[in-house]
């Protein structure tokens, strides 16, 4: 396992089991979610949701709506790509979606230095909150359950300095408000919710959505 997931949360996370056992696939292309899935035990396979235009918040709306929708999109798009597989069919998807927000202001991906540069400066001294949507999909079936789980961080005030530091070191690349938290920075603390919802997939949360899926999955409309 990479030297940055040595946190706790690392060494107990929670697994969660379906009533009845079915392939696992993960719908996305971010390494963090699957260490976080091989940390807590999964056996599943990863297939890519098609990049869409329409994966962008849209003005005004909410954050969580925004990381629920976009959960949603790409576990509605791999389900229907497995749908004709003889060996997936019966597979349930996992999709995720994560955000920083501070204010009314929501803080996804860097599209360059510079840009995770105002996130962080914009975020030094500051409490904000990490949303992640969650989509669990059965492929057969077209049962579906989504939801968004929130945990509240605090970032020290931070310098130029730091900050440089942080953008040289490349770590900014690929998360949400230019920060991951697994990464170990002093200037980071959780105040209330879950960390492994900040690395990029709330495991504890996903634990139980797996436990219940049978249950209270619903089909789209």
């Amino acid at each position: 396992m990479a030297d940055d997931f040595q946190l706790p949360l690392m060494r107990s996370l929670p697994k969660g089991e379906l009533l009845s056992p079915r392939p696992l696939i993960l719908a996305s292309g971010s390494p963090r979610r699957a260490e976080l899935m091989a940390a807590a035990g999964y056996q599943f396979s990863v297939v890519l949701p098609a990049d869409g235009a329409e994966d962008q918040p849209k003005p005004g709306e909410p954050a969580t709506e925004v990381v629920e929708r976009l959960a949603y999109q790409k576990a509605a798009d791999v389900a229907a790509r497995l749908r004709g597989s003889m060996l997936l069919s019966r597979a349930v998807v996992i999709a995720a979606d994560t955000l920083g927000a501070v204010d009314d202001l929501l803080l996804g991906k860097p599209v360059d230095a510079d840009d995770a540069r105002r996130m962080l400066r914009l975020l030094s001294g500051r409490r904000h909150q990490v949303l992640t949507g969650v989509c669990l999909w059965d492929v057969a079936g077209g049962g579906f359950v989504v939801e968004s789980v929130v945990t509240e961080l605090e970032m020290k005030v931070i310098d130029d300095a730091t900050i440089h530091q942080h953008i040289e070191s490349l770590r900014w690349q690929g998360k949400a408000g230019g920060f991951g938290f697994q990464d170990g920075n002093d200037w980071l603390r959780i105040v209330s919710g879950s960390e492994s919802n900040v690395v990029g997939l709330p495991m504890e949360r996903l634990a139980e959505l797996l436990a219940g899926f049978d249950k209270f999955s619903r089909l789209i409309d």
